[in-house]
């Protein structure tokens, strides 16, 4: 029982089916829920609005619009050439993959209200300040020309209305069964690292690098974060692991953050309807916010 080979066995398939359980809960639950409320009818709340107001409506309907950070950037497209402004659609970017229901359900589950309550208030902040700042520097000149030339006719349609509870039900269902299709192999890949670390990375070497003493921790975190794909279910099994070795609570959630906010797919995306310039720009501003949140949580959850 105590072998590495069992420890890592063990890890593996008790939190593939206690993941597995827990997504299939929350995914159904969250798509019953958002089936009330349609991206077109966010769309719509946030036309017009104002810088500051926006940002912070943006940020709040971003929770609540479970989208991973690829299937954002079609929002983030729409939201743009239907006049939203920019400043107001990065916040909805940002929050969006970053502070959803599925993260929100996980880190209650495995941590507890303390960290899930920090992690949520950090992300909303860091999603209404990255877009007030984006907004206020006025570089739309540097989003691709296509994009404001794309219109919209007439009043937002919302394709919710109308749904019978059934209908909501066997939306909810067939949620569950896409979600869990398309994440299965990454879900698989994360907890099998986490499985691997768990197993086999000596705490020595993560107490070096990213322990409580590490003065660049976080930086590196976040460094190694970017260029991951994943969601949040995928890489909340490795924060279990590290957080099991050691790794300060702080470190890891801005770990999960430079994941989930700044994958390398979703840059890629971006790039078709941002510049090099404005890309850059949004790398730059949410990664500080996220590497100064984490350095905030090591501090906040010491105490």
């Amino acid at each position: 029982p105590s072998s590495r080979v069992t420890e890592t066995i063990h890890f593996f398939v008790y939190d593939t089916v206690k993941i597995a359980l827990l997504l299939i809960l929350i995914i159904f639950v969250v798509t019953f829920l958002r089936s009330y409320m349609s991206v077109e009818r966010t769309r719509a709340l946030l036309g017009g609005k104002r810088e500051g107001v926006g940002n912070v409506m943006a940020a709040g309907l971003g929770v609540v619009t479970p989208f991973c950070s690829c299937s954002a950037v079609p929002a983030f497209l729409g939201f743009v050439s239907a006049g939203v402004p920019l400043g107001v659609t990065f916040s909805f970017l940002i929050a969006s993959p970053m502070v959803n229901e599925i993260a929100i359900g996980m880190l209650l589950t495995l941590f507890g209200w303390k960290i899930t309550a920090v992690y949520v208030g950090t992300g909303l902040v860091i999603a209404m300040v990255a877009g007030f700042v984006i907004g206020r520097l006025r570089l739309e000149r540097w989003v691709e020309p296509f994009v404001f030339e794309t219109t919209l006719r007439g009043q937002a349609i919302d394709p919710a209305a109308g749904l019978t509870f059934d209908d909501r039900i066997a939306m909810s269902v067939e949620e569950v069964a896409t979600v869990l299709r398309k994440i299965w192999p990454y879900l698989l890949v994360g907890i099998g690292l986490g499985a691997v670390i768990h197993g086999w990375v000596p705490t020595e070497f993560f107490t070096a690098y990213a322990g409580p003493g590490s003065t660049f921790g976080v930086v590196i975190a976040v460094a190694v974060g970017i260029p991951l794909y994943s969601n949040a279910a995928g890489v909340m099994p490795m924060v279990q692991a590290l957080y099991e070795k050691g790794v300060p609570m702080g470190t890891l959630l801005a770990f999960m953050m430079a994941v989930v906010a700044l994958s390398l797919p979703e840059m890629i995306l971006l790039r078709r309807v941002l510049k090099p310039q404005l890309l850059a720009v949004f790398i730059g501003v949410v990664g500080t916010g996220i590497v100064l949140v984490g350095y905030l949580f090591n501090v906040l959850l010491a105490t």
